[in-house]
């Protein structure tokens, strides 16, 4: 599949997609948006694919946010309609059944934070720079980023990022939780690719469950939460893959599964 914006590469188990406008940092604007769309849908069709790893064309930037100069003549409905459209492909993101990996090479601003935010794990070059900047700007984040950001690291820590527009480094970003792990920028795509190696290895419909299960399971009480945890835990049970893996397990083996 051709893109304008993105580089899409498929290997066995993983997609790779690179945000590719190196020129703008790999800026977001509508096209990219749309493309982005366009892919997730794509992979989300895709059986062969089990993981999908989200990163920045070039060694300067994972995303440098929105794109600013898209930005500048935007109505109040023309930003609202950007807004909507950020927060569709984010939550697009979110809710794929297979994890997300962001590998996140650099400036990781804006909508680029917001577009790591939507993925499942975030892994970090030691280069990388955090920061959503918007208030700066007259302007609020506006791709999810005052929902996630709490979610992730807290409403007090979340807030003082937000109003202060201040940047953080990689190593702070690991400190307050809104990454799982810092690397040397030369290991960091290897990292990613070992992460996905590990999590393709297991059940493709169990992860995807459990992906659900704690995404859904965040929104309501915990209650709730517990009933959608067995609900799924007896979807897994009617599978295939729960008597392979089970199988496998008694007869001390590797097990094949068929994500069935």
């Amino acid at each position: 599949m051709e893109f304008n914006t993105l580089i899409l590469e498929k290997e066995e188990y993983l997609a790779t997609l690179y945000i590719n406008r190196p020129k703008a940092l790999n800026a977001l604007n509508s096209e990219a948006l749309f493309e982005l769309e366009t892919a997730v849908r794509d992979i989300r069709s895709d059986s062969n694919i089990k993981v999908m790893i989200i990163t920045g064309a070039g060694d300067k930037a994972f995303v440098a946010g929105a794109d600013i100069t898209f930005m500048v003549p935007l109505t109040s409905d023309e930003g609202r309609f950007f807004s909507d459209l950020g927060e569709r492909v984010m939550r697009q993101i979110e809710l794929l059944e297979k994890p997300v990996i962001a590998a996140i090479n650099g400036f990781a601003l804006g909508g680029g934070c917001e577009l790591a935010m939507a993925c499942d794990i975030r892994l970090a070059s030691e280069t990388a720079v955090f920061a959503l900047p918007e208030v700066g700007l007259g302007i609020i984040p506006g791709f999810g980023g005052t929902q996630r950001l709490p979610r992730l690291i807290g409403e007090g820590r979340a807030k003082e990022l937000t109003f202060t527009a201040n940047k953080i480094n990689a190593q702070e970003a690991f400190r307050i939780g809104l990454v799982n792990n810092v690397y040397p920028p030369d290991q960091l795509m290897d990292e990613a690719k070992n992460l996905a190696k590990k999590i393709a290895a297991n059940a493709p419909l169990a992860v995807g469950y459990a992906k659900h299960a704690i995404n859904k399971g965040l929104q309501v009480d915990i209650d709730t939460a517990m009933s959608i945890e067995s609900d799924i835990f007896g979807l897994c049970c009617a599978t295939i893959d729960k008597i392979e893996g089970m199988s496998a397990f008694v007869e001390k083996r590797k097990p094949k599964f068929e994500g069935k």
